[in-house]
């Protein structure tokens, strides 16, 4: 496995993609429109951060982390070539999966959660390219 981007709560993308774009050399590498939500890729060179703004009336975990937490980072995510057998793999170590299945992330990938509380208070993401 592999870093491959931590996730970004906010409510302002564009500000934020600007101001990471400055500050750290990262340009925009992906853009769309996803499940209630603007996300947006930033190249790091090394993984990215993906910055997740909810669309007006959104409903779902991101509206919800920013109503009880406000900005920051949401979750951190692993990139693996087979992402059943590390859900099989986390499962053996007592990790308990949001997901015991995959489900279509952004940007194309394949994605599973983990649960934060059996993960050091992490939410952790698979995310299959």
């Amino acid at each position: 496995m592999r870093f491959d981007h931590a996730g970004v709560a906010t409510d302002d993308a564009d500000t934020l993609a600007e101001l990471y774009a400055a500050a750290f050399d990262a340009p925009i590498a992906h853009e769309e429109t996803f499940d209630g939500l603007s996300v947006t890729f930033l190249d790091l060179g090394n993984g990215y951060f993906e910055l997740l703004e909810p669309l007006p009336d959104a409903e779902g975990a991101i509206p919800q982390y920013l109503d009880r937490n406000g900005p920051g980072i949401h979750h951190v995510a692993l990139a693996t070539d087979d992402i059943e057998a590390a859900i099989a793999a986390a499962v053996e170590e007592g990790i308990d999966p949001i997901d015991e299945e995959p489900r279509p992330g952004a940007w194309g990938h394949d994605v599973a959660f983990l649960h934060p509380g059996t993960t050091g208070g992490v939410l952790v993401e698979f995310v299959e390219h």
